[in-house]
């Protein structure tokens, strides 16, 4: 029973978290921080530890987000104050027609989501997705709901994303199968997760997809006439600047890996370059220019975009560094421990235990990367003799990190914040499509499974 007990505590957090933003209406971020010292002490976790680990949380999740979130913002704003997300909007319309609008996010989202961390690839697609759906008349969520698999998706299965490339590693998988099924199990994942449930939950919550979304993050956006705004070449290499500095970083460090090429001046520097920071803030000088300079319009204006964009997203960044804590509060408070005791000695197939044991944790933990990192772990042991193929293994784990993102994940208040929603019906659209992505990536790793 002591082995349930944290779970146990866990579920009763997030009750807690709930009622404290639905029934008491307390802002978000203080009702995180609340139920992160509820849980804690909960969690018999030593009183001098507590906030220790609270500050942690707080450092660890904005440490790692709040600069890639202020470049991306101020990228994204400028791109946009300049019309360039106007003229990218338009253009995408023109050529996919309104009736495959979703399909053309699909594709612009999934390319963009093989490069880029989730929470960059959703601060710079925000504003473009918001601009169609104003040209369309149509709802946000409507775009949203399709953005957000693509790039969901990527991040649970395909390197160079932090969770399947490092436990590629910790499983000594071949990196290049696991892109490869990655692909094969991601492509109709997002088809299902994305345009299909888009067309059926809208249906059962109608309501939700009248709403507008909340620019506020993003401030107001403007509207141009077609012949004042950046060409749709120049528009979409500053957008996906990031992008392509990335993925070259990527490619030259698969090739230095296959190569077995020793490590030198050239490789460090595009190394450097390729950290979604420094490859962000490049990204943001070249919109200076591309967006600014060139096109004639004072730097005081050019500068004022961006502190506005900066202003607009700190509430934000303080909601999403509340998830952070009570993440870091579960992890430090032992429940990883009492998902690991709960499996021991089992004889389930690795495939299927992966899967299990990182979906519990990801809804006890938040955190996609750090459940899927701590499963590997826990699972490594029990792979031992069963010939099952490592970077299946890879995939069911990140297929189970995914799972049922809620209260203490990032993503969950993101999500919510963009589309100017309640909890009910982020719960009913953000955390209903992660879980679609999990249970189509177990289908797909054990439909690969038979033939490999």
């Amino acid at each position: 029973m002591e082995h349930y007990l944290p779970l146990i505590i866990v579920a009763l957090g997030v009750i807690v978290l709930l009622l404290l933003i639905t029934k008491l209406k307390l802002d978000t971020f203080i009702s995180l921080i609340i139920t992160a010292f509820l849980v804690a002490l909960a969690l018999g976790m030593p009183l001098d530890k507590i906030v220790e680990s609270i500050e942690g949380g707080m450092g660890g999740t904005l440490g790692s987000i709040a600069l890639i979130f202020g470049f991306g913002a101020i990228l994204g704003r400028l791109v946009a104050d300049a019309g360039g997300a106007q003229r990218i909007a338009t253009t995408l319309i023109d050529k996919f027609g309104e009736k495959n609008i979703q399909w053309a996010v699909v594709i612009a989202s999934f390319i963009i989501g093989i490069a880029l961390f989730f929470e960059v690839g959703l601060v710079l697609l925000i504003p473009i997705i918001f601009q169609i759906a104003k040209e369309l008349k149509m709802s946000p969520l409507y775009l949203g709901i399709p953005m957000a698999t693509a790039l969901s998706a990527t991040h649970g299965f395909l390197p160079p994303h932090p969770g399947p490339t490092v436990i590629a590693q910790q499983y000594d998988a071949n990196i290049g199968m696991v892109l490869i099924y990655g692909i094969i199990i991601a492509i109709p994942a997002v088809i299902i997760a994305g345009p299909l449930f888009t067309k059926v939950i809208r249906k059962i919550i109608p309501a939700s997809f009248e709403k507008q979304g909340n620019l506020d993050s993003l401030g107001e956006i403007k509207t141009f006439d077609l012949k004042d705004t950046p060409g749709f070449g120049i528009s979409v290499l500053t957008s996906l600047f990031p992008v392509l500095l990335m993925a070259i970083s990527t490619i030259v460090d698969l090739i230095q890996d296959l190569g077995n090429v020793s490590d030198n001046m050239l490789f460090k520097i595009i190394h450097l370059i390729g950290q979604p920071t420094t490859a962000l803030l490049i990204s943001v000088l070249l919109a200076i220019y591309t967006m600014g300079i060139k096109r004639n319009i004072p730097m005081k204006k050019v500068m004022q975009s961006a502190e506005e964009s900066i202003r607009a997203i700190g509430m934000m960044l303080l909601i999403i560094g509340g998830g952070g804590v009570l993440k870091q509060v579960l992890i430090d408070g032992g429940v990883g421990d009492a998902v690991a005791a709960i499996f021991e000695g089992s004889s389930m197939s690795p495939l299927l235990l992966a899967w299990i044991i990182a979906a519990i944790l990801r809804i006890a933990l938040g955190s996609a990367t750090v459940s899927a990192l701590t499963t590997a772990g826990l699972v490594i042991p029990l792979m031992q003799g069963t010939g099952v193929d490592p970077a299946l293994m890879v995939l069911a784990t990140g297929a189970g990190s995914l799972i049922a993102s809620h209260v203490n994940d990032a993503g969950f208040w993101m999500f919510k914040e963009f589309f100017g929603l309640n909890l009910k019906e982020t719960f009913a659209t953000w955390t209903l499509l992660e879980s679609i992505i999990s249970v189509v990536g177990l289908a797909g790793v054990l439909v690969i499974n038979l033939f490999v």
